[in-house]
């Protein structure tokens, strides 16, 4: 009976030519997401409840009634996105319990875009490539979140540790390659710190390789983003974030405490974004919590856009 709790659903997108899902799985289950072509992005995760149906089987009605419960899950997030396969343990996965007394489920909804993936070993040297395009980093992580990557000859207590993240990662690999149509980062602790000592680590990076013709928008916390495209064309949305995850972009005049924090992103930046401007000729966004929610309290954040302009 368990089993049937498990539910995916899959709705193809074919104007934008990208798989769109939603997982949903009970509390306590592994989720499983995973991309045939390309890699995950997550755009919305959480878990409560919000059906007395999901999720039911075996459980007395007080644990399901409650169907106004809902918290955000960052860790999703943070775990799965530019992986091409992600395996998590729900247990204890949210940041706190949103409705106490309730049984809960979790529900992430993801694209799998179409990026480039690099591995590389601690001690070497990652090349990304482009031809006749730029780089643009999606996802860095110098660690271990798995424990068959760079496993070979390696004792197995460097590997057991599959929760191991460089809080810096994206910021010093997007400093060295974005813009550029090839570039080498070292995979080191002396370039990202050591994030789980003991542990033999690898940085893993997924990237996009932009064509001629990408446009960027990039406004401070509290400004409006303005997208135009020329007569006859509209605007395509290619990513999307509110949040921070560099030190320096928007940094004049705060303190460092509002800037620490380089790994902020609002889990639906890429859904209102697209919402709101696709197919559109102009189009104006405010970079407010008040859109996309607050996905970093206490840190100042920007809103970064790439998009194309299209025919109509």
């Amino acid at each position: 009976f368990l089993f049937c709790c498990f539910l995916t659903v899959v709705l193809l997108n074919f104007r934008l030519l990208i798989s769109a899902e939603t997982v949903i799985t009970c509390d306590g289950f592994v989720q499983r997401l995973s991309c045939d072509t390309g890699v995950i992005s997550v755009q919305s995760a959480t878990c409560g409840r919000t059906s007395s149906q999901i999720c039911s089987v075996g459980r007395p009605p007080s644990e399901t009634s409650n169907t106004q419960c809902s918290i955000d899950v960052p860790a999703i997030f943070k775990r799965c996105n530019g992986l091409r396969e992600c395996e998590l343990n729900t247990q204890g996965l949210a940041p706190k319990d949103p409705c106490f007394g309730t049984y809960k489920y979790y529900t992430t909804n993801y694209i799998c875009i179409p990026a480039e993936t690099s591995v590389t070993c601690h001690g070497g040297y990652s090349y990304l490539k482009c031809e006749n395009s730029r780089i643009q980093i999606n996802t860095a992580n110098y660690g271990r979140t798995d424990k068959t990557t760079c496993s070979e000859g390696r004792p197995s207590e460097q590997l057991q540790n599959t929760n191991c993240y460089s809080p810096n990662a994206l910021a010093p690999v997007s400093k060295s390659c974005n813009g550029l149509e090839s570039c080498e980062v070292f995979a080191t602790h002396t370039v990202f710190t050591d994030p789980c000592f003991g542990t033999y680590k690898y940085l893993a990076i997924s990237y996009y390789c932009l064509p001629p013709g990408v446009r960027s928008s990039l406004v401070c916390e509290h400004e409006t983003s303005a997208m135009t495209c020329d007569d006859g064309t509209v605007i395509r949305i290619h990513s999307a974030n509110y949040g921070r995850t560099d030190s320096t972009t928007c940094s004049t005049g705060r303190p460092a405490s509002q800037l620490a924090k380089t790994d902020c992103y609002a889990l639906n930046s890429q859904t209102v974004v697209t919402s709101g401007c696709e197919g559109k000729n102009s189009c104006s966004i405010l970079a407010s919590n008040s859109v996309f929610s607050d996905p970093c309290v206490g840190t100042f954040k920007y809103l970064y856009i790439s998009y194309f302009c299209v025919s109509k």
